[in-house]
């Protein structure tokens, strides 16, 4: 009998453990999601930096257009911008669960400010452990960018 009481309470620890494991590998899951989703705004924002013409941050905020801006192929600024938002699109789709959403806005610098605003939100769609359905999740930031050197 004794043995018996024994074996159900460690039976009890052993679920409460399994429980706790499944409970932190989906929160680690959501914390890798929301990584990903920095990284990638952060390498887009590098991407405004190096090419920080008011024309180009305004094409930054449109459609992304597979320009083939690589190797040989020389292009605008404008273009190297439409380029580069594709590219970071499929790669962010790529890192994130279902259907990944993304708003970029651009607000021009206002004279004698040379510092353009520029606005990233990422949306996307988790799975909800919980109950049928997903949970909507996002990450968004905002930088000032440079449109004339010196600044």
């Amino acid at each position: 009998m004794e043995a018996l009481i024994g074996f159900l309470i460690l039976t009890i620890g052993m679920l409460g453990i399994a429980s706790l494991q499944a409970i932190s590998l989906k929160a680690g899951k959501t914390s890798v999601y929301g990584s990903v989703a920095m990284m990638k705004v952060e390498e887009l924002f590098e991407s405004m930096r190096t090419n920080p013409s008011a024309a180009a941050l305004a094409a930054y905020a449109g459609a992304g257009v597979n320009n083939s801006c690589s190797g040989v192929n020389e292009c605008s600024p404008v273009q190297l911008a439409q380029d580069d938002v594709y590219w970071w699109e499929q790669n962010l789709t790529a890192g994130l669960p279902g259907a990944a959403t993304t708003t970029v806005t651009f607000t021009p610098a206002v004279a004698p400010s040379r510092l353009a605003t520029m606005n990233i939100t990422v949306n996307w769609q988790e799975r909800n452990k919980d109950a049928a359905g997903s949970v909507a999740k996002s990450y968004s930031t905002t930088v000032n960018i440079c449109t004339v050197v010196p600044c």
